[in-house]
């Protein structure tokens, strides 16, 4: 093995206003923090993972890739909206007061920095350790004879016939290149007095595997990318020119969606055609690899009408290092990646024959990833069943494909239920998936609505009506995460379960908002978006500022994605004023400065970066000593305070409650292994290292809790029946008595 990887180092600040005397105003552009250039340094803090000498090689692999990942979504969205707003000679200026020239050239200068630093890393470490490990990335050139002859027939016979060689012309002009797709470029060399093309190009496939298996000896895994191959037959492609130079490169387009709603009859048939337009968006980013000549590279920038000076990433190695997660793909070396981990199925829901019986008599909280999303499954599953539930009504964001919860619906609705789903289908880059379940919902039978015109439906709310002795019960499942058994496996989240008529009746009143555009006069326990949600969290800060003020204990911790909102911002300078300590746990951007002599000087921001997606909303007010907590799916953001429709709601059981504080936010706010600290000029640092790493504190307390269950029921594994174990036997039941009567019939 290599030797480890260096330390990472603390990610470059934002370009900050200096502060020279206190400001006067809690609106001055100093005091806020770019959200653009706050979000690159949230991916600062993922690369760096990909550099951590404690992280398990392939999961520092995996980190890199996340990086690339987040990166093309950033250009495709935010870039891509920032150039819009350019070329449309768009005003607005943001709270810290950035144009929008002024915004686009910091990210350049900031993403090239953290391109170079990716690709140091995947040069001197990552490649390294994983040739140490057995597991190459290889050129042909470096294979054997015989490996070589097997790779050419590869090519002649299983990627040759799918390769469309372009030779640019007048008679063939430059072609449309897709989105993030990797294509080759070679370089003819130009005779004189001759009207020859001087460029061609070949699309590398996407439908075909980027990177190819070989056997190569001394290795345990070796493969050869799909360019590569193509580089060595560039001369093959092009017969009849002679080849001076090839290379490949990438484009990066505007792929986000804009839809006028009040415009299209059917939002279905509309979002369709959208997403038929959008694979032809601006060009917004450009990526070569290798030593193209600046010449060609000129060219394809008039090409693809993109900014040579800002645009352009010239990269020492693959391109989109996403993919190299391939590499290591199904290898079953465990010490090469963390520690397995499954959720755990924890009481009182493991233990239920009955989740209804249970939940009439308390509220049941969840800690996903740590405790199992396969409740929420089991608890709509049994609702499907149960012939005493008269209707379920759900909102759907990011599902995923073949999701049980879809499945579920879709038989409560084939057993003659009520069934009504509100889906979200433009989640971004999850359009096309959600058209798709959408329409197998909605041939099963379900009621299909696609929630208020001109709002995101981002709340997560499920709702179940069942018909008992003392007449009809709603039970309530509220969450901070997406319904997609994908993701909660990945990503930190809470999820409540109740059975309170108070928060039944909210969630009737939300729900009949969304179909019949009825919003309550008041709500019992929830606050909508964008039904008065900002208003609330201002006046939340307003009442804490107001007990500090007073006298009285006061202080307010909160658990984010983000935090943008300058209204929001500015009522927590004023709460830091008046004496309220303020501690924000903020996994992504935060535009907020804490640390500013006179503003901000009680406030501290920390950063969680570690396994599993820090993804739950949370919010703590000690309210005087009469202490509130609120989850939500909504972060403290303008689109989420006002074109979405959110939910936040609180934790009323008092047990409950204190888990809350003290647990879940109190270890968080210890953490000193993946928790970095924001300073006033906008760069974070790694926090002084100690022995709490929060996420692997929560495995630890999930395992004790299902162990202290099974003890306390005498039970093992090999007895342990849960309710995921019935749902599974009763499908398993009626599937069989399905195909006996097809049989008979047949």
């Amino acid at each position: 093995m290599s030797s480890s990887p260096e330390p990472s180092r603390p990610a470059a600040a934002p370009a900050a206003v200096p502060l020279a005397v206190v400001p006067t105003r809690l609106d001055e552009p100093a005091l806020y923090i770019n959200r653009e250039l706050s979000w690159l340094e949230f991916n600062a803090r993922v690369l760096a993972e990909s550099n951590e000498p404690n992280v398990p090689l392939y999961e520092r692999l995996k980190f890199s890739a996340i990086f690339t990942g987040n990166l093309d979504e950033f250009f495709m969205v935010r870039v891509a909206g920032l150039k819009a707003q350019l070329y449309g000679e768009f005003d607005e200026v943001p709270s810290d007061g950035l144009t929008q020239e002024q915004q686009l050239a910091a990210i350049s200068a900031r993403v090239h920095e953290l391109v170079a630093e990716q690709y140091r890393i995947w040069n001197t470490t990552l490649r390294k350790e994983l040739r140490a490990a057995g597991v190459a990335l290889l050129g042909p050139d470096e294979l054997g004879p015989r490996e070589q002859a097997g790779l050419d027939e590869h090519f002649w016979k299983d990627i040759f016939p799918v390769l469309t060689p372009i030779a640019i012309d007048p008679v063939h002009p430059f072609p449309h290149v897709r989105n993030k797709s990797i294509n080759v470029g070679v370089i003819f060399e130009k005779r004189l007095h001759t009207s020859e093309p001087t460029f061609g190009l070949v699309q590398v496939p996407t439908m075909l595997p980027r990177l190819i298996r070989v056997q190569h000896e001394g290795e345990r895994r070796a493969f050869v990318s799909l360019e590569d191959l193509i580089f060595r037959h560039a001369k093959a492609l092009f017969p009849q020119m002679k080849v001076a130079g090839k290379y490949a490169f990438r484009v990066t387009r505007n792929f986000d969606i804009e839809l006028d709603q009040e415009e299209g009859e059917d939002l279905l048939i509309a979002l369709q055609a959208e997403l038929r337009r959008r694979e032809r968006g601006h060009a917004v980013r450009l990526e070569v690899m290798g030593d193209a000549p600046e010449e060609s590279i000129q060219w394809l920038c008039r090409e693809l009408d993109v900014n040579p000076a800002q645009d352009v990433y010239v990269v020492p190695g693959p391109l989109f290092l996403g993919d190299m997660t391939v590499l290591t793909a199904n290898d079953e070396r465990r010490d090469l990646r963390d520690e397995p981990f499954t959720p755990q199925y924890v009481p009182p829901l493991r233990d239920a024959d009955d989740f209804f019986e249970t939940l009439k008599t308390r509220d049941v909280l969840l800690h996903h990833p740590y405790e199992s999303f396969e409740a929420v499954i089991d608890f709509l599953s049994q609702a499907a069943e149960d012939p005493r539930v008269l209707a379920i009504k759900q909102t759907l964001y990011r599902t995923g494909g073949e999701s049980p919860m879809v499945r579920a619906l879709q038989r409560a609705a084939e057993l003659g239920k009520q069934v009504t789903a509100l889906v979200e289908l433009k989640a971004r880059f999850d359009e096309e998936s959600n058209i798709q379940w959408a329409r197998a919902l909605e041939r099963s039978g379900v009621n299909v609505m696609y929630g208020l015109l001109g709002f995101k439906t981002h709340a997560k709310v499920l709702l179940v009506v069942r018909k008992e002795r003392t007449g009809l019960r709603r039970y309530v499942h509220l969450a901070t995460g997406n319904y997609n058994q994908q993701t909660a496996r990945l990503y930190e989240d809470l999820s409540l379960f109740t059975a309170r008529e108070d928060m039944g009746e909210d969630a009737t009143s939300f729900f009949n908002m969304l179909t019949g555009y009825s919003a309550p006069s008041r709500w019992n326990r929830m606050i909508v978006a964008p039904l008065g949600l900002h208003e609330a969290v201002l006046g939340l800060i307003a009442r804490e500022t107001e007990h500090a003020l007073n006298g009285r204990p006061a202080g307010i911790v909160a658990k984010m994605n983000s935090l943008v909102d300058s209204d929001v911002i500015a009522a927590l300078y004023a709460a830091s004023q008046a004496g309220v300590e303020v501690e924000l746990l903020v996994r992504g951007i935060c535009c907020l400065r804490p640390g500013v002599p006179g503003v901000s000087e009680r406030i501290k921001v920390y950063a969680v970066v570690d396994r599993f997606l820090e993804h739950a909303r949370i919010f703590h007010f000690k309210n005087g000593g009469q202490d509130e907590v609120f989850c939500s799916s909504a972060d403290w953001m303008p689109r989420n305070f006002r074109r979405r429709v959110e939910v936040m709601f609180p934790i009323v059981d008092e047990a409950l409650r204190a888990r809350v504080i003290h647990e879940i936010l109190g270890t968080m706010r210890v953490d000193q292994q993946k928790s970095w600290t924001l300073s006033s000029n906008g760069s974070y640092a790694r926090r002084e290292p100690g022995p709490v790493r929060s996420q692997q504190r929560f495995i630890d307390l999930a395992r004790e809790r299902a162990k202290e269950s099974e003890a306390l029921l005498g039970l093992t594994k090999a007895t342990l029946v849960t309710p995921a174990t019935r749902a599974l036997d009763k499908l398993r039941r009626r599937d069989t008595k399905k195909r006996k009567k097809k049989r008979r019939e047949e």
